[in-house]
């Protein structure tokens, strides 16, 4: 049985940082593509980043510089450090494990893999 599980999300103020984590069970984080993706009420579902597994990393061009994907295989674990945080990233964050190995060109649109049920991420100004 697969599962992703996220944690660390939380009430932080502007400037500050948070690190996420998403644990899997049933899969290996590092032979697959994996992402992070975010949805604010009112708003569609959008890509934050994505990391293939050669390690190859993409992100949204707003939290570029800010975010950082990366995963440590041994704990079968992927995480996203958020410094700098925006009141405009408040979101719940939600992170995907895709079946292909690299980050597609549409990975920021993607919809099928196995996601988690997300953390909620709150930025107050």
């Amino acid at each position: 049985q697969v599962q992703v599980v996220e944690s660390g999300g939380g009430l932080v103020q502007a400037g500050g940082s948070l690190r996420l984590s998403c644990t899997a069970s049933g899969l290996n984080v590092g032979d697959r593509a994996m992402g992070w993706f975010r949805q604010a009420p009112g708003n569609e579902r959008e890509g934050v980043s994505c990391i293939s597994w050669s390690g190859t990393t993409y992100y949204t061009d707003s939290v570029k510089g800010r975010f950082t994907i990366s995963r440590v295989n041994a704990k079968n674990t992927l995480y996203l450090q958020m410094n700098s945080l925006k009141p405009e990233d408040t979101a719940m964050y939600y992170c995907a494990a895709f079946a292909s190995a690299a980050c597609s060109e549409s990975w920021s649109r993607a919809s099928s893999g196995y996601w988690g049920q997300g953390t909620q991420v709150t930025v107050s100004s």
